[in-house]
């Protein structure tokens, strides 16, 4: 009896099995470019502290007098460790996406492998678009604002400056780049929950409304208290809900069409029949 069990097929074994090797890919692509990154985690801080001195010309201050600090002994060191986690996540991020695919592919039909694939390959387009432009443009606004509200000292009054911790700055900024990589996610997610039906172009149209409330209202928690920063995510956001109902419209003609063509088929069988 217990022969017969051992000799008859186990797919969940099977597939537990491939989910340990996808596992294990990703883990170790996400070690090895984490100690890459940790090596290299002093020049990839800097490099993040360019949106910062970007802003301190902006506010037409001595950018040789800009600096960063942090008030406990550990504090750089696990800084840079998080830098190595944040950069190792990035560089690892298409072995992982890849590993996911080929776990997921083999249940998939061949024509729902072709529609998956380019959403495989726009997600991390589109998340990089917006962590460009937090890079280029928000952060350096949103230092900005912060560095305008310093004190210079005179007649009555104490000198008050921004003096920004590292642990604190590289808060911020990795908070803005996450926000942003997943709201330009957006035409992507909506996209392929039009593809599966759960959600059609007519009612994003209908919730359009509620849609732009939301985005200024997720702004205002997510960014600091004046209104170029918050329009500064508001706009983007209502711009991509926009190509998002543009996008799951292309959807839904997709699928029209294939149905069209499905039933085609069937009448030209039946007519084969027939005959």
């Amino acid at each position: 009896m217990s022969g017969d069990i051992e000799d008859k097929p186990q797919p969940l074994i099977e597939h537990l099995m491939e989910l340990r090797t996808r596992l294990m890919w990703s883990i170790g692509a996400f070690f090895v470019a984490f100690i890459v990154c940790f090596i290299f985690a002093k020049h990839l801080f800097n490099a993040l502290v360019f949106p910062y001195k970007w802003a301190v010309q902006w506010a037409h201050l001595d950018v040789s007098k800009a600096q960063l600090i942090y008030t406990a002994p550990q504090e750089f060191f696990f800084t840079q460790v998080k830098v190595a986690m944040f950069g190792g996540l990035v560089i690892a991020f298409p072995i992982i996406a890849a590993q996911i695919y080929k776990f997921v592919a083999p249940g998939l039909y061949k024509n729902e492998r072709a529609a998956f694939l380019p959403f495989l390959i726009a997600s991390p387009v589109l998340f990089l678009l917006g962590a460009s432009l937090v890079y280029f443009f928000f952060t350096p606004m949103v230092m900005w604002f912060f560095l305008t509200m310093q004190q210079a000292p005179g007649e009555g009054d104490v000198a008050i400056s921004l003096l920004p911790k590292v642990s604190e700055y590289l808060s911020l900024i990795m908070t803005l780049v996450f926000s942003f990589g997943l709201v330009f996610q957006l035409p992507v997610i909506t996209t392929l929950l039009a593809r599966v039906g759960l959600l059609t172009s007519q009612w994003l149209r209908e919730k359009r409304k509620f849609a732009i409330v939301l985005a200024f209202v997720v702004a205002a928690v997510l960014t600091p208290p004046d209104p170029m920063s918050q329009i500064g995510l508001a706009l983007p956001t209502i711009i991509l809900y926009e190509i998002a109902i543009y996008a799951a419209r292309l959807v839904e003609r997709q699928r029209a069409r294939d149905a069209i063509n499905e039933a085609d088929g069937s009448t030209d069988v039946a007519k084969t029949d027939n005959v």
